[in-house]
């Protein structure tokens, strides 16, 4: 039987902290409880007022993703009730915004901590839109640069526009960039905006970035992706993914996107990389009005999950009919 800890921290019991934190990550819960806890007052306000879905993961367990807070939660824990039209029924998202929270979800195992566009207070208005660098399929180091070069696209897409942009990797695969926008944005218009400025920065250099959703249809390129729209969430700045080695989603400077990749920053040096710093809200730019001309022209551009489910219909439809003429 695994042995389980007395230790307590802001009045949270923890357990089995020497446990390894899953097959393969090379670190121990005590680890995702000692990193969570040394860069709480970087994370927190990234998470503050978030519904938050976590991805947690149980000793010989597929790790899984966690929205609706279980039964045993405390009742100190704030939560949100919101309707989930997919499943048909109310989620009660959990709230993470002090550290005996943050402490509480570490000693669940949560890993990952993907949060909303929006917050509660103003939950019909985004705070930011999100575009999503994600590198050609089977390609590790050098997708990541690739994706760092695209990012760089959309960047100067949001330079065109008077814009500007906050630029992380996801500590998985590819990179984010974060684009704050004026507190009162409509998400439809924020949402076509996303889309008007992957379809730039897409069209800055084709050879290299693309905005196909369909996987068959990106040819080796970088799909920017502009589907992180209102009702989406996004891996907060400074969360551990679950990964071999448990690298952490990480800000970068636009002068440093050519010499990082992933593994620089992990659950074993990131604290000590933000200790009396916190480059994230510094590189966050203020809140931007988006331009008006740009919501018109993104309004114009069809969903791309919209267009490829209708894709997918016409292939299928395609497939049955070649089937079909061949057994006459």
């Amino acid at each position: 039987m695994a042995s389980r800890s007395t230790e307590s921290r802001d009045g949270v019991p923890l357990t089995n902290l020497d446990q390894e934190m899953f097959d393969g990550a090379g670190a121990t819960k005590r680890d995702l409880v000692d990193y969570l806890d040394a860069v709480r007052d970087r994370i927190l306000p990234g998470l503050a007022d978030r519904p938050l879905s976590v991805v947690r993961v149980r000793p010989g367990q597929e790790p899984f993703m966690q929205k609706n807070l279980p039964k045993y939660t405390p009742d100190w824990i704030r939560r949100t009730d919101l309707w989930a039209e997919a499943s048909r029924r109310t989620v009660s998202y959990g709230l993470c915004d002090d550290r005996r929270t943050l402490i509480w979800f570490a000693n669940q195992r949560a890993v990952e901590y993907h949060v909303t566009l929006y917050q509660t207070e103003v939950m019909y208005h985004p705070t930011h839109l999100v575009l999503d660098l994600d590198p050609p399929e089977g390609q590790v180091e050098n997708g990541f640069r690739a994706a760092a070069n695209a990012a760089k696209l959309v960047r100067q897409a949001l330079l065109d526009l008077g814009l500007d942009g906050a630029l992380k990797t996801s500590g998985a695969k590819g990179v984010h960039v974060f684009v704050p926008v004026d507190p009162t944005t409509d998400p439809d218009d924020a949402a076509a905006a996303t889309r008007a400025i992957a379809a730039r920065a897409a069209g800055l250099d084709p050879g290299i970035a693309t905005t196909a959703y369909i996987k068959d249809e990106r040819e080796g390129k970088v799909f920017v992706d502009s589907t992180r729209a209102h009702g989406a969430t996004v891996i907060a700045a400074y969360s551990p993914r679950l990964r071999p080695g448990v690298p952490v989603s990480f800000p970068v400077s636009w002068a440093d996107a050519d010499d990082v990749v992933p593994a620089d920053f992990t659950v074993r040096n990131a604290a000590a990389l933000v200790a009396g710093t916190d480059p994230w809200a510094a590189a966050l730019p203020a809140p931007q009005r988006l331009p008006a001309d740009l919501v018109a022209e993104g309004h114009e551009i069809p969903v791309a999950r919209v267009v490829a489910m209708h894709e997918g219909k016409r292939r299928k439809r395609a497939a049955e009919r070649a089937a079909k003429a061949g057994e006459e």
